[in-house]
């Protein structure tokens, strides 16, 4: 599957027409984005969603490093739901992209981030459910391997800090060709019929490694057990 989850929004996705960039928001978010404040609130009792919008309901509404949420629709592409059309457009490649989403499985997924503007610290979290297990580990596990590749860092399988069949990248000295604003660390884990990314740049990689831990560990109690 080419490119992963990060590299595929690089050259893509874009902020009202600012040069494209990796996650959109990590290059830099413009002044003019609009941020919509975030309120945490208690993980809901998690069924198993029967729909994007289902789905949507039991992403993170905030983190704590405590950035504002980015209103989806100031992203472009826009953040929010996504469906394998969405997501294939991504590739360079999107009949060949369909084709391998449809393999998996893939039905519907959803993005959401938080960032302060400028070119700071920024979170970003993407949900994928699929109708199979194995369709959702087998794309967190590509997501890794591409996204490793561009960004030229190896992924540590199983980290001791984070749940059992999770991948984790870090950057700490980040290579100007990838685009990438400054330190960053990039999470993938399959979750029963989901597939779940977390990814923060920050002033540095430990700070960048306790947000994504966090978030994804919110995140994952907030869906289905597995």
């Amino acid at each position: 599957m080419k490119p992963g989850r990060l590299s595929r929004r690089n050259g893509v996705a874009v902020l009202l027409g600012v040069l494209p960039s990796v996650l959109a928001v990590v290059l830099g978010l413009v002044a003019c984005v609009r941020s919509v404040d975030g309120v945490p609130t208690a993980a809901p009792a998690a069924a198993t969603p029967e729909s994007a919008a289902d789905l949507e309901a039991l992403l993170v509404t905030a983190v704590p490093s405590g950035l504002p949420r980015l209103s989806d629709d100031r992203l472009r592409p826009p953040a929010g739901e996504k469906g394998v059309e969405d997501v294939a457009r991504y590739s360079a490649d999107p009949h060949r992209e369909t084709k391998v989403l449809r393999n998996y499985g893939y039905r519907y997924g959803w993005e959401r981030f938080w960032g302060s503007g400028g070119s700071g610290p920024v979170t970003g979290v993407f949900v994928d459910q699929f109708e199979r297990r194995s369709g959702a580990a087998a794309y967190a596990a590509d997501l890794a391997h591409n996204d490793a590749a561009h960004f030229r860092g190896a992924v540590r399988v199983n980290p001791p800090d984070l749940p059992g069949g999770c991948r984790l990248l870090t950057v700490e000295d980040p290579d100007p060709d990838t685009r990438l604003a400054g330190p960053a660390a990039l999470a993938w884990c399959g979750h029963g019929a989901f597939s779940v990314s977390v990814t923060a740049v920050a002033e540095s990689v430990e700070a960048a490694q306790e947000e994504v831990r966090a978030v994804l560990e919110e995140q994952l109690d907030r869906l289905p057990p597995h």
